[in-house]
């Protein structure tokens, strides 16, 4: 299969984006701020959902115009600490502005908050597929 690339440039992109790292997993040390180049970025260990096959491969993920982050419920004087992404949403400021913050929530109640100017998003698989140790599991 190819690599995926995908950018993201407003809330239904980045629903995409959410959807394709649903059930990803990271080391807390590969989530990191740049506040001078204004990115946050992340590498994640994502299940190929749509091979079909359980496959996971390493992506980076990378949001751009990033003005500030906050974490709730993240060990983040433990860089080896594993983190599993639920979900990745965005609630605009209101009115014509384009910014708003975009919420990356982790199972156990962690999350992570970037306000950001505009949504500037973009995924990318970095890695060669190998075989996951397991499914996710999740309710109907």
């Amino acid at each position: 299969m190819s690599a995926l690339v995908l950018g993201a440039e407003d809330a239904d992109d980045l629903q995409i984006i959410s959807a394709r790292l649903q059930d990803a997993v990271a080391r807390v040390g590969d989530l990191v701020w740049l506040p001078k180049q204004r990115r946050f970025a992340g590498v994640f260990n994502r299940f190929k959902w749509e091979s079909g096959k359980g496959l996971r491969v390493r992506s980076g993920l990378h949001f751009d115009g990033v003005l500030s982050v906050k974490s709730h419920n993240i060990k983040r004087g433990d860089a080896d600490a594993v983190v599993s992404l639920l979900a990745i949403s965005f609630a605009p400021k209101g009115g014509e502005d384009p910014g708003g913050t975009v919420e990356l929530m982790f199972s156990g109640g962690g999350a992570i908050r970037l306000d950001v100017e505009c949504i500037d998003a973009g995924l990318k698989d970095v890695g060669g597929e190998w075989a996951a140790r397991g499914r996710p599991l999740h309710e109907d």
